[in-house]
């Protein structure tokens, strides 16, 4: 009886993703120019949308286990708004928007033939945009923008369909922590472009699912039968 060769997923593999993610912010007004205005709460809000993008990495297996090395870049439009907590910002909106992130991680799987299961942890970016509008009118108080680094940890499953083509889904939860960020005025309400006029401290995560194809090449010559 011939046998069939197992699935084996070294070597290097490239390949596109695409999905949906939610973050999570909180502002805090720290300073507002106004001594006498006390820091205040200004509220949260989830910025939510799709992303897409691709990732390069590596992979070597020993018997089962399956451990890799991987750099993914997206596009990402994760934008949301509340109207301001603080007294200070009354009849005003604040909003953010997560326009590109960047993942750089290590991964440890286990593989049953061409089914892979696995988790990965490292190092996450993203480029953050902020604003402070007037809600009745929109007009921009100040805007801000920021990029900022974190920690990401994730999980996967992947499934070969073809000796060097796979498809999996992923869920990946970005730490970012909370920040400083500077708000610049726009012109507006008395505030020249550009001059500084506002501190919020933002703290954010966030939370992303994404489905992959991957292309692998490089990796042991799989016996055909």
């Amino acid at each position: 009886m011939v046998v069939a060769a197992a699935y084996d997923w070294s070597g290097f593999y490239i390949g596109l993703n695409g999905g949906g993610g939610s973050s999570h912010k909180c502002w805090d007004l720290t300073n507002n120019g106004a001594p006498l205005i006390p820091a205040e709460a200004g509220g949260c809000h989830d910025a939510t949308g799709g992303t897409v993008g691709g990732q390069l990495g590596y992979r070597w297996q020993a018997s089962n286990w399956v451990f890799g090395l991987e750099a993914q870049g997206n596009w990402a439009d994760f934008s949301g708004s509340n109207a301001a907590t603080s007294l200070a910002l009354a009849g005003f909106t604040n909003r953010s928007r997560i326009d590109a992130f960047g993942l750089f991680t290590g991964q440890v799987g286990y593989a049953w033939n061409n089914a892979l299961l696995y988790v990965k942890g490292g190092a996450a970016v993203v480029n953050d945009k902020y604003s402070t509008y007037q809600t009745a009118t929109a007009l921009t108080l100040f805007t801000g923008s920021e990029t900022r680094w974190g920690a990401v940890i994730g999980a996967g499953v992947e499934f070969g369909f073809a000796p060097n083509w796979s498809v999996g889904v992923e869920y990946d939860h970005m730490f970012m922590g909370s920040r400083d960020v500077d708000g610049y005025g726009a012109g507006n309400f008395g505030i020249p472009v550009g001059a500084r006029a506002a501190i919020n401290r933002i703290g954010q995560d966030v939370d992303m699912v994404t489905a992959r194809l991957n292309y692998r090449w490089g990796g042991p010559v799989v016996a055909k039968y």
